[in-house]
């Protein structure tokens, strides 16, 4: 089965204007998948995320280390790119696999906001939600030791004091996000900004 298209017109096959029109529309998104390459599930090889993206009409892409973070320059709202990455992932395993997308001044926004400017990036992370975290969010929080918690946008920020190895925190309304530590929000914020 062919993959799916964001677009009817795959940009790589036009020229002159209607090419032109379509390369001055086209955004820079990073896309984080959720469920990559966790507990040795999920696995997708990143030459195989990279060939996909390409396939679904996507420029420029480039992925950074082997957890499901790519970032591409595509035409269209965020929503049609979205739409179009989780069909195309769906058609590769065969089951739904959740993608957060975030524009490049998004990302950038997320690493400006974070809430732990003095923390050791490598224990802070952002979870990256599709919405904004509800209002709840903080009173569902359970077996809560020593971490700090924020909310952002559409993203929960979590500082883990002494790490997150021995940490015991439930974050109901985290449940369909995506965490990144913030050494990797940096990373793919430079990537996007290129």
């Amino acid at each position: 089965m062919a993959s799916p298209r964001i677009i009817a017109t795959d940009t790589r096959e036009c020229d002159g204007p209607a090419h032109a029109a379509i390369l001055a529309n086209m955004a820079t998104y990073i896309a984080l998948l959720r469920a990559v390459n966790v507990g040795g599930t999920g696995k997708l090889p990143m030459a195989d995320l990279r060939a996909l993206c390409e396939s679904a009409g996507f420029r420029n892409v480039r992925t950074y280390i082997a957890s499901g973070n790519v970032v591409f320059d595509a035409p269209g709202n965020a929503g049609k790119v979205k739409s179009a990455l989780e069909a195309a992932l769906e058609s590769y395993a065969g089951k739904p696999v959740g993608v957060a997308i975030r524009t490049a001044a998004e990302m950038a926004q997320v690493l400006a906001d974070n809430p732990f400017p003095d923390a050791a990036p490598n224990r802070a992370l952002a979870i990256f939600l599709d919405a904004a975290p509800p209002a709840d969010t903080l009173a569902g929080v359970r077996h809560r030791g020593d971490e700090d918690i924020a909310l952002g946008k559409r993203e929960i920020y979590v500082h883990y004091g002494e790490g997150m190895a021995a940490s015991k925190l439930v974050i109901p309304a985290a449940k369909t996000g995506t965490a990144r530590n913030l050494n990797t929000v940096a990373k793919l914020a430079q990537m996007a900004a290129k």
